[in-house]
Formats: structure tokens, C-alpha cells, sequence
């Protein structure tokens, strides 16, 4: 593999940096897709058949230029090698976007644009999404979206290393989703810090993939080992702040020199072993020996498979604040049971007042007799039921039946209280032919509330119009008496609307009436509680759902009208 020389990289790249016009921003870093006016990423040091062509000077824009008659250039965030990267607003939909823009006869100007295309085919919302890529007035142009709540890999990493909990979601979703574009035939072969954005839920976003390779001209003649090397770096730099090779990037310092790549945990203390096996893993063709003699991870897909097989890490608990101390009141503050420190003031003691002296007046004598009045009352009403009791006796071993005996064996049995009822199997229901994820209805019954039987993304809403609803069937094994249940949801909102239905099998034939309903309710919240008037006697129940709230994007869908159900359990 060639050695990496960041400095000749950085000759390279400034050699094509022209000077902005008066009302654009300076851009001070070698990168694209850059937020918040921040310029995107440090050089990237070449290897395996990467290339860069000759500079093609920018086009000379400035703020205020219009695209299309829709995309209003605001911010110039990066200039650099004959392109030029711009934060834009989209007039017709009144959102902010980014734009990559290069002259048409740029030399890699066909390359950006078939990249920029391929990538929008491919529609994972696990990536920046390129929203537009025209040629235009002698102008190319790549229009992408813009995540103004979202944080580089960067700026969290200068913050300090990431706990292992968030260090496993990083390599998680990263080599999921290169898997998922490989499989397409897409690679990145620029994955830097400041190429993965983390959203406000807690996701992690790939910017740029085949376009930022394709503006800088990069190429490689074995893309996934590529990638899959450049995620082994970012989950390094993740458990330890530091860039794992020689060189400084990014805002992290590099190994120290002639030692070679070090594991993690010879760098910094406390590492997750096995998040510290898995980066040497997939740094193992860069030079790394892999642990336990296991074998390299050389594509994404084989990283992927291997962070799916280790123990899951379970995110930290969260801090215990104790309370404040009770403050206790003058008296229990004073010296009484305690004794105070010495050369410490002494708090003042409340002594108690003395008892009032004894009524003497006519007044006094009065509440004395009516006191005296009631205990008599008293000890009379107290004589009365011990005999009463007493006669009730004699008269139960005469064979007699008292009136209270009476109304016990008139009264019916005490109810029960429901008890946990055990479900044997579930299997999605989907009447129309359409599921919504089959393969996810076990994660319901798992008890593990961070897993989740999904719905797809739906456009309108929170009442389902294009389906009459979505659900699941739940085996109980034999006939049971359904009288509760209760439901964990993904999301809150306004609002869900979900019901119990009895169905006489795992696949009924007809869709589920109304009368054969068990309980129903609609809520904003993440927790259902269902009761039934009467109990249910049925083998098979169906979870239906018709409303569903609006939610932001996450791992699997893009932000709409969806649900997902983490918890089932029911009670009879």
C-alpha cells in the first residue's frame, strides 16, 4: 500500500484555491457539505489508486445568485479545486439545502454528475440525500439536503472519546449502511470524521457518498476494503481521540512515530475490548494485526456481520442526584441527641413552653362534665356490641343464621385479579397483500423495550387513508380469557389509535369485524394500558392500528406518519 503523505496532499489541494469575491466567505479547509459555517474536513491522504486532476477555477458566484430560479446561494463554505461548495435556500420549498457547483467543462464535471445520480437512486435515508443534480448555463450543480440539527463526527471527537455504548452505534448504523450502498455498487472512499453527521435522535448520517470522491477525483481499485478501512478509523479515533496513523487529521494528533499502529487500549486506558478487537479488525490491511488470530474484515458487509456478533452494549444507566438533605426545623437542630462539633457555634436551642395551667373557670367545669358525659356514652356503646357479639354467638350454635352471614353467601365470588398470559407465536397481519416489516414482529416479544416491529412512512395522516390499518396477530397458544394489555410504542405524538380484536386464526381469511372487538383507546403517549368490559375468550388476538403520529427520521424510514410497537403483553 502506498504511504500516506498528507503534506504533498496538501499541496495538491490549496494549488487549485482561488479567491472569493467580496460578499462570499474564505474557505479555510479541504472539504465539502460543510454546516453551520463551518468549513468540512482537513486533506485526506491518498491511497490505493486515488488520483486528482489538474485545478479548473471556480465560477465566480456570489450570495444572492439564484439557481434554477429556486436555489438561492447564501454562504460560500468551501473553494477549492475548481469547485466551489455553498449553503442555498430552496425558495419554493422554504427549507435550507446544499449545492456543489463546478463549471461544465470541468474535467471530472460528467463524473460528479453520473455519482451525484447514482446516489439519489439508491434512497436510503441512512445517507444525505441528494435532492437535484443539473447541468445548466454552463454550470453543474449538485443539490443535497442540509441537517442544521446535526453535529459532525468532528466536533463531537474534539469534545473527547465516545463512551462504548455510542462507539458501538457508530459502528453499527456506518457499516450497515455502506453495506446496503455496496451492495449497489456504490462506494464513498472519502469516510472522514467530518463526513458523518449525528442527528438530535441520536443517528448517525453519511454525507457525500461517490459525489465528495468524485469532486476531488478519488478513485481505488478496491473501494470496500477502502471504505471498510476508513470505518476501522473512525471507530479507532471514536474509542480513543486519537487519528490511528503517523500523521495529524482532523483535529486529533496521530500515533506517535516508528511505533507503528498501536491497539486502542495500549493508547488509552479503560477501551472496550472488543470494540478495540473490531477497529483492528477492520484496520487489519492497513498494517494492524487483527486479535484472537480473527480474520480481517475486508468489505463492509463482513464489519457489519461482525458488530452484529458481538454482545450487545447497553447504553450507561443514568446518574442517581440524590436528593437534597432534609432540613430539619430549629428544635431537631439543636444540641439534643447530638453534640456539636467543636469550635462550631452552637445553635440556638428552642426550649418548649410550659403547659397551660388547668381550667378553673365555669367554663372550664362545664367541658369537664361534658367530657366526662361522652366517656360514659362511650363505655355504654362499647357494652351494648360485646353483648351483641356474644348473642350472635350462642345463636350460630343453635343452628341460627345471622344477617350478615346472610348477605356474605348472597354475594358473588371475589374477582380475580388478571394474570399474565403467555404468547406462543405473532405473524404480521396485512390484509391489502402489502406488509409493513415481517421480519420484525419477534422484536415485540423479546422484552426488550430498545427493539421494534416498525410501520413504513406514511405521507398523510395521523389517520391511515391509503391502508384501512396495519397490525399483528398473537398466537396465546389455546383459548384464553383476554381481559388486558399492555402496549409499548415508538413514538409519541399526536396520536395513535389502536384496538384488540378476537380472530379465529393466524391468518383469517376475512377481515376482522367490530364486533369481535376486545378494548380500543387512542393516546399521544409511549405506554398503552387496555381493559376489557367483559372478558374475551379467544386463542388468537389482533393488534390494529388506524392513526399514527408524525415522527422524525430514523434508522430504517424518513420523517412521516408511522409507529412502531416495542412491548406486547397481555393479561386475562
Amino acid at each position: 500500500m502506498a504511504e500516506r503523505s498528507t503534506a504533498a496532499v496538501d499541496v495538491a489541494d490549496n494549488s487549485g484555491e482561488q479567491p472569493l469575491t467580496a460578499h462570499a466567505v474564505k474557505a479555510t479547509a479541504d472539504g465539502v457539505d460543510t454546516q453551520n459555517g463551518r468549513a468540512a474536513d482537513g486533506p485526506m491522504p491518498e491511497k490505493d489508486g486515488e488520483r486528482r486532476s489538474a485545478a479548473t477555477a471556480a465560477p465566480e458566484l456570489h450570495s444572492g445568485h439564484k439557481l434554477a430560479r429556486r436555489y438561492r446561494l447564501e454562504e460560500c463554505v468551501t473553494r477549492l479545486d475548481g469547485f466551489s461548495s455553498w449553503r442555498a435556500m430552496d425558495e419554493k420549498l422554504r427549507r435550507a439545502v446544499g449545492v456543489h457547483l463546478l463549471p461544465a467543462d470541468h474535467p471530472r464535471a460528467r463524473t460528479v454528475l453520473a455519482a451525484a445520480r447514482s446516489s439519489a437512486l439508491l434512497g436510503d435515508p441512512r445517507f444525505v440525500q441528494v435532492l437535484d443534480a443539473v447541468e445548466e448555463n454552463d454550470l453543474v450543480y449538485v443539490v443535497h439536503e442540509w441537517l442544521p440539527d446535526a453535529t459532525e463526527l468532528t466536533a463531537l471527537l474534539a469534545a473527547g472519546p465516545l463512551e462504548p455504548h455510542e462507539a458501538y452505534q457508530l459502528v453499527s448504523q456506518i457499516s450497515q449502511a455502506m453495506a446496503a450502498a455496496h451492495r449497489e455498487g456504490l462506494a464513498h472512499l472519502r469516510l472522514t470524521p467530518s463526513a458523518i453527521l449525528r442527528t438530535s435522535t441520536g443517528q448517525y448520517r453519511i454525507r457525500g457518498l461517490a459525489v465528495n470522491a468524485a469532486l476531488r477525483g478519488i478513485t481505488s481499485e478496491t473501494p470496500q476494503r477502502a471504505d471498510t478501512e476508513a470505518i476501522g478509523a473512525l471507530l479507532y479515533a471514536a474509542l480513543t481521540q486519537r487519528w490511528p496513523y503517523e500523521d495529524d487529521a482532523y483535529g486529533l494528533r496521530g500515533l506517535p512515530k516508528g511505533v507503528g499502529l498501536l491497539a486502542p487500549d495500549q493508547v488509552r486506558a479503560g477501551v472496550h475490548r472488543g470494540l478495540g478487537e473490531l477497529a483492528m479488525r477492520a484496520l487489519a490491511n492497513d498494517g494492524a494485526t487483527a486479535s484472537r488470530q480473527e480474520p480481517a474484515c475486508t468489505t463492509p458487509e463482513e464489519l457489519s456481520k461482525a458488530v452484529a456478533a458481538m454482545p450487545r452494549i447497553r447504553p450507561p444507566e443514568p446518574a442517581f442526584t440524590a436528593p437534597p438533605e432534609y432540613q430539619q426545623t430549629t428544635y431537631q437542630q439543636g444540641s439534643y441527641g447530638r453534640q456539636a462539633p467543636v469550635g462550631m457555634p452552637t445553635a440556638p436551642v428552642s426550649v418548649p413552653l410550659p403547659p397551660p395551667p388547668p381550667l378553673q373557670s365555669r367554663t372550664g367545669r362545664a367541658l369537664k362534665w361534658s367530657v366526662a358525659a361522652l366517656l360514659i356514652a362511650a363505655l355504654g356503646l362499647g357494652s351494648w356490641q360485646l353483648a351483641d357479639t356474644l348473642l350472635d354467638r350462642g345463636k350460630q350454635g343453635t343452628g341460627e343464621t345471622t344477617h350478615t352471614e346472610q348477605q356474605k353467601s348472597d354475594d358473588s365470588p371475589e374477582k380475580k385479579d388478571p394474570v399474565p398470559l403467555s404468547i406462543k407465536g405473532a405473524a404480521e397481519y396485512y390484509p391489502d397483500g402489502t406488509p409493513q416489516n415481517e421480519d420484525g414482529v419477534s422484536k415485540t416479544l423479546d422484552g426488550d423495550s430498545s427493539t421494534y416491529w416498525r410501520t413504513k412512512s406514511f405521507v398523510d395522516g395521523p389517520v391511515l387513508k391509503i391502508k384501512d390499518g396495519v397490525g399483528i396477530i398473537y398466537d396465546l397458544g389455546s383459548e384464553q380469557e383476554v381481559s388486558a394489555a399492555s402496549i409499548g410504542l415508538r413514538f409519541s405524538g399526536d396520536h395513535t389509535t389502536l384496538a384488540l380484536y378476537a380472530t379465529d386464526s393466524m391468518h383469517p381469511a376475512k377481515p376482522v369485524k367490530e364486533p369481535k372487538k376486545i378494548a380500543g383507546t387512542t393516546t399521544n403517549d409511549t405506554t398503552v394500558n387496555l381493559s376489557a368490559e367483559k372478558p374475551v375468550k379467544t386463542r388468537y388476538v389482533l393488534l390494529w392500528i388506524t392513526a399514527m403520529p408524525k415522527a422524525p427520521y430514523d434508522d430504517f424510514s424518513s420523517a412521516g406518519y408511522k409507529q412502531g410497537i416495542t412491548d406486547v403483553k397481555f393479561k386475562g
